[in-house]
Parts: C-alpha cells; sequence; structure tokens
C-alpha cells in the first residue's frame, strides 16, 4: 500500500543582492518623486503660477530648471552607479547622497500650509522611509574576507614551507 504526500513546494528566496536593493530603493524614491510633483499641479493655483512664470516663490529661470534638473538627476543616477560601482564606493556614494537627500526631502514641506500636511507629511515620510532603508542597507553591506582561509591556502602555505 503506497501513500500519497504532497510536498510543499517552498518559494525561492534566495537573498537579494545589495546592489540590487539600493537600485530598488532609489528607483521607487525617483517614482515618488515624479508622482508628488504630478500631484502637486493638482494644487489650486499651482497651474496658473507657473503660468504667470513662477515655480514655488522662484521666478521660471534657466537656473532654475538646471538646479531642478540636477537635484533631480542626482537619485537618477544612483539606480544606476548602485548597480555598477565598485563595493566600497558604492557604499560610501550611498551613505553621502542619502544622508543629503533626508534634509534636502524635508525641506519640500517649507512655506506649505497646515491644509496640505498629510499630502507632504506622507510623501516626505514615505521618501525618508526609502532614503532611511538605501542608509541601512549601505551601513550594513555584508563583508567578505579579503583572502579566504580554506584548504586550498593552506594547502599553498605549507608547499611554499618546503
Amino acid at each position: 500500500m503506497t501513500i500519497r504526500t504532497k510536498t510543499p513546494n517552498l518559494l525561492d528566496n534566495r537573498p537579494v543582492p545589495v546592489r540590487a536593493k539600493l537600485a530598488a530603493a532609489w528607483t521607487s524614491l525617483m517614482f515618488l518623486y515624479i508622482y508628488v510633483d504630478y500631484f502637486h499641479l493638482h494644487k489650486p493655483g499651482v497651474i496658473d503660477n507657473l503660468r504667470a512664470g513662477v515655480v514655488f516663490e522662484f521666478d521660471i529661470s534657466p537656473t532654475l530648471l538646471t538646479m531642478m534638473l540636477a537635484s533631480m538627476a542626482i537619485p537618477a543616477l544612483m539606480v544606476m552607479l548602485s548597480m555598477t560601482l565598485p563595493a566600497r564606493v558604492n557604499r560610501a556614494t550611498n551613505l553621502v547622497v542619502a544622508s543629503l537627500y533626508i534634509p534636502y526631502s524635508v525641506f519640500n514641506a517649507a512655506g506649505e500650509s497646515w491644509d496640505w500636511a498629510p499630502f507632504y507629511g506622507l510623501s516626505i515620510g514615505i521618501e525618508v522611509l526609502l532614503l532611511a532603508f538605501i542608509l541601512r542597507s549601505a551601513w550594513t553591506w555584508p563583508r567578505s574576507p579579503a583572502f579566504p582561509a580554506g584548504p586550498a591556502t593552506t594547502d599553498l602555505r605549507q608547499d611554499l614551507r618546503r
């Protein structure tokens, strides 16, 4: 008599490489920036201000637009850099850039009325959580020994002594 038992099909749950985690977090941050800016356009008076040549309190100029582009190009580049830089440089770059973008994200709420606190609180809160995830992932980047201390190296050392 045979008893059939079902063995559960376990999902493959391999660890995600740190580089992929960082690139995914920067990508999420970029999507969030894009949507927050898009939804901001629905705020009363914003389109009228744009037509009048004003963004927030600043006159629209080539300098302003260049600064805005540069501030968003950095996280966009971090997606690619997180996947391609060597580990040591990658870790340092992510720590520095994410640290600088936390106050930058919080500053985006400056001058807004309390009526819009839920919108800006949620968007900035998620941005800061993503940046904190980037900081944590970069800070806790796993280390590997510089020289593997296995049987192959032990045998090599013994051969050199003879």
